[in-house]
């Protein structure tokens, strides 16, 4: 008797903030991948619904089965999320925003498919981190995502003069997110603890109308007057 043959998980790249109109940003394939898919694993429900709405899927939303992964997930929880996978159906992940496993808890599940022999098939899309080194005019070839940096003020402030000394001493981007509400905090740290020749790229609202990118040494920065409060942000520091 021959074995079943597993599904496909595929990596469906979304929207980044609140963008409507997804054919500008998403490639056509994708949406006509996403038609076939009834069974999806989203770290949102209800954004994830929102976006498969709005891509026109024939299927109606309550037709549909979704596994929520993010950090409130047990991840004893995880491991079951694939069973359809395993029974030969293709599934889908879905991010919050922008690219599923980059910086996103999809990557848990990436993991589990690779270990159980299901396919992985990344698709084209937003991902606001090389969007933004795109844009900064910084290093390509040398970079280092941080991800978020303490909270803490002296901490925070520690940790960028350490992310100032390797991007002088190893020519090296160094790339890194806050949370949209502590932006402008963020950014104040930024200029009071950097040198003034130190370059920094701040892209805002990728992909949005209200789209923002700005490189500039900190010097620079001091003059400018920049409202981030709330924005999706990404920060790049460079020498």
């Amino acid at each position: 008797m021959s074995k079943m043959k597993k599904g496909t998980l595929y990596l469906f790249p979304v929207t980044l903030g609140s963008n409507e109109n997804i054919q500008k940003v998403i490639p056509v394939y994708n949406n006509e991948t996403l038609y076939g898919i009834r069974v999806f694993i989203v770290e949102n429900i209800r954004t994830a619904r929102r976006f498969i709405k709005k891509s026109g899927h024939p299927l109606p939303i309550d037709d549909m089965q979704f596994f929520e992964l993010n950090k409130h997930t047990p991840e004893e929880a995880v491991d079951t999320f694939l069973k359809p996978a395993e029974n030969g159906e293709d599934m889908g992940v879905l991010s919050e925003a922008g690219t599923p496993a980059v910086a996103d808890p999809g990557a848990l599940v990436v993991d589990l498919a690779h270990r159980k022999n299901i396919r992985v098939v990344p698709l084209v899309g937003p991902n606001s981190i090389i969007l933004a080194l795109m844009a900064s005019g910084f290093n390509g070839q040398q970079f280092c995502f941080h991800g978020y940096l303490p909270i803490d003020s002296q901490q925070r402030a520690k940790k960028i003069r350490e992310l100032e000394q390797d991007a002088s001493r190893k020519s090296m981007s160094q790339i890194f997110i806050e949370t949209p509400y502590r932006n402008n905090k963020m950014l104040e740290s930024l200029v009071k603890t950097c040198k003034p020749q130190t370059l920094l790229c701040v892209a805002s609202d990728l992909t949005l109308p209200t789209e923002k990118v700005v490189t500039k040494n900190i010097a620079g920065w001091k003059k400018e007057t920049a409202d981030l409060n709330k924005k999706p942000a990404v920060f790049i520091l460079y020498k």
